[in-house]
């Protein structure tokens, strides 16, 4: 298997490169379980934080998020889940199609963390941004709700998404063909 080195936060992972269509390649970086990269890429990404509220998306956008808020001495962050919960109130709901995931998703909100979005000044967070397709689904749920997209940040930006200037993120990631 060839691997790719990534170089971040004084850190250093070997990350699989592995074939997602007949075409192309990406370099497959996994957060969950990095506690230690997570928290230092969570306080870098703090410093740029200028929001009332952080919202990610599950799953793998929780543990940074959790960094962030915990960095920046915030009480709580917003997780908008991938399947209805028992506990939801009239869930608020968007479609997304991502480039690590097969099929349609959904993403939904909880009515009580709608309301806290209301009005408000949002961060959107994810572990990597790609294609945007989950960045773009969480910024419809903050329009959704009422609230106003003011950043989206990421550790990694792959592919053409490091040309982009509407993210901040701290490590480009490149994409490999076939």
């Amino acid at each position: 298997m060839d691997y790719y080195k990534l170089k971040i936060c004084g850190l250093e992972r070997d990350l699989p490169i592995i074939k997602i269509s007949d075409d192309l390649k990406i370099a497959s970086f996994v957060l969950l379980g990095d506690a230690e990269l997570a928290a230092k890429a969570g306080y870098e990404l703090s410093k740029k934080v200028d929001c009332d509220i952080i919202l990610t998306a599950e799953a793998k956008g929780i543990e940074l998020a959790h960094e962030i808020a915990k960095s920046k001495g915030e009480k709580s962050f917003i997780v908008a889940r991938k399947s209805v919960k028992a506990y939801m109130d009239k869930p608020v709901s968007v479609e997304v199609n991502s480039i690590t995931t097969t099929n349609t998703q959904k993403l939904y909100l909880d009515l009580k963390d709608a309301e806290k979005i209301k009005g408000k000044r949002v961060a959107l967070v994810d572990d990597v941004i790609s294609t945007g397709q989950s960045i773009a689904a969480l910024e419809a749920l903050v329009e959704k709700a009422g609230g106003k997209v003011v950043q989206k940040l990421a550790i990694l930006a792959e592919g053409d998404a490091a040309d982009r200037e509407d993210i901040i993120y701290l490590e480009k990631l490149p994409l490999f063909e076939v």
